[in-house]
């Protein structure tokens, strides 16, 4: 991700599109993105689930450092910690994940054993 131009593209992008661009940097970096704040991990609600929204890269991540979530900062877990102790982690949490949200809140609701399922494609 070079430039702001390029880096507000990607945030647009529609929910399918960026799953797509998530899964393919994430693959490539060996990393997922989240933020935290002094209270662990942060979470968005939907009607039916607590989910973890995840980033792509510490950029994307960024982004949603105002507000409310102004004392949060982003966090690198690598993929292989991620599939060793995120994955079950979060089933075990009754957590969902919500990959790549855009500004709005929006993204695509997956569970843990999906998201690793679908990052262990080729």
């Amino acid at each position: 991700m070079a430039n702001d131009d390029n880096l507000h593209k990607i945030v647009n992008l529609n929910d399918e599109n960026r799953v797509t661009y998530f899964l393919k940097e994430v693959r490539k970096n060996q990393t997922i993105w989240i933020l935290t704040d002094e209270h662990g991990c942060v979470m968005l609600n939907t009607e039916d689930e607590d989910c973890v929204p995840v980033w792509p890269s510490k950029e994307t991540a960024e982004l949603w450092i105002n507000g409310e979530w102004n004392t949060c900062k982003a966090e690198a877990i690598g993929l292989n910690k991620w599939y060793s102790r995120w994955t079950q982690g979060l089933l075990d949490d009754e957590l969902a994940i919500v990959v790549f949200p855009n500004t709005n809140e929006q993204g695509v609701v997956l569970y843990p054993n999906e998201l690793e399922d679908e990052l262990r494609k080729k």
